[in-house]
Formats: C-alpha cells, sequence, structure tokens
C-alpha cells in the first residue's frame, strides 16, 4: 500500500495527555518557549539546540513537521496536557523506512515537566500506535549512552537493548566521538 493512502488521525490520546500533530499557526511560539525553558538541557543531547532558534524558525520548522506528515515521511506530535493544556514536548515517529516497514522514535521533553512520566506515556502510545495501526515491523529508539533519562524510556517500556554502536555519532556539539545504544520492539 502506498503509505500517502494511510489514515493517520492528527491527534492521539492517552489518560494525561494529547498528542497533537503540529498544523496550527501559533504552535512555533509555544515550542519555542519550551526550547529556551529548556535550553541547557537540550543542549547537551541535541543537535538543533546548540543555538536558541527564533519564534520564526521554530514555526518553520513545525510547518515542514507538517509537510513531512502529510507526505507520510515522519509522523511528529506536540505533547500536550489534557488538563491544563500545558505543553509537554515533542514525540515523533522518523527515520521511517516503508519497505520494512520501520521507524525510529524520538522525543524531547520541557524541562519543567521532567520527571513525571508523562514523555514515557507518550511514547508508549506512540509505540503502539505505530506497532498496531500503521503496521510497522520494527520501531527503534536510539541514545547516546550516557543520557540516562532517555534511555530508562525505552527500558521502562519494554524495548530490547541490542547494544552498543561505539564511536558512533558526535556529540551534540560536535566536540566528540559518542556511543550509541540501540533499543527496539518487534511486531
Amino acid at each position: 500500500m502506498n503509505p500517502l493512502l494511510l489514515d493517520i488521525p492528527l491527534q492521539l490520546e492517552t489518560e494525561r495527555l494529547i498528542l497533537r500533530a503540529p498544523h496550527q499557526t501559533g504552535d512555533g511560539k509555544i515550542v519555542n518557549q519550551a526550547i529556551k525553558d529548556s535550553f541547557s538541557e537540550l543542549k547537551a543531547w541535541l543537535p538543533f539546540a546548540q543555538k536558541l532558534p527564533t519564534a520564526e524558525e521554530t514555526e518553520i520548522n513545525l510547518r515542514n513537521a507538517h509537510i513531512n506528515f502529510l507526505k507520510r515521511e515522519s509522523f511528529r506530535f506536540l505533547i500536550f496536557d489534557k488538563n491544563s493544556n500545558h505543553f509537554i514536548g515533542t514525540t515523533s515517529l522518523q527515520r521511517i523506512d516503508w519497505t520494512i516497514p520501520k521507524c525510529e522514535i524520538g522525543y524531547w521533553v520541557n524541562t519543567k515537566f521532567s520527571g513525571n512520566g508523562y514523555m514515557t506515556e507518550a511514547v508508549e502510545k506512540l509505540a503502539d500506535f505505530g506497532l498496531n495501526n500503521i503496521k510497522f515491523r520494527r520501531i527503534e529508539i536510539r541514545c547516546e549512552s550516557t543520557n540516562l533519562k532517555s534511555r530508562a524510556i525505552p527500558e521502562k517500556l519494554g524495548f530490547v537493548f541490542e547494544g552498543t554502536l561505539r564511536n558512533d555519532d558526535l556529540s551534540a556539539d560536535g566536540s566528540k566521538l559518542t556511543d550509541t545504544c540501540f533499543y527496539s520492539i518487534i511486531r
């Protein structure tokens, strides 16, 4: 089946969260503020957070994410608390290979909401959706070996630790080689 024919909802829900595709004008302002609030934590792990983007740059990034969603190249979701509507972070089905089909889950959390299990809840929903609705055969989570908070998520969710790729990537700031831990779940 051509992936463009897949019916992918723009919103998913969990007990506490709403996961929504970035399709609303103004999402950039909300996400940009969370990047600013979380900058020191994000900078340690994510190449995109090496310099603060402007709200306009973030808005453009989210509009491109929506285009990629419609083209079925990746599925980014903004995470909101159901009760307060506070922005929690993002999670995505990305690096999709439709020939298998398989993908990778990526995520980052607004520091203000870290430690409450929100990201674990969101990733669990996205993995379940990917396996059972989109019918991915394999979903991976990759993270730097020293990023223990990020590694805790696939470990809590029962992803299988497949190993560590030594000197696999550069640190977020590009200054040194890092090791990448691989986790997966299969159908």
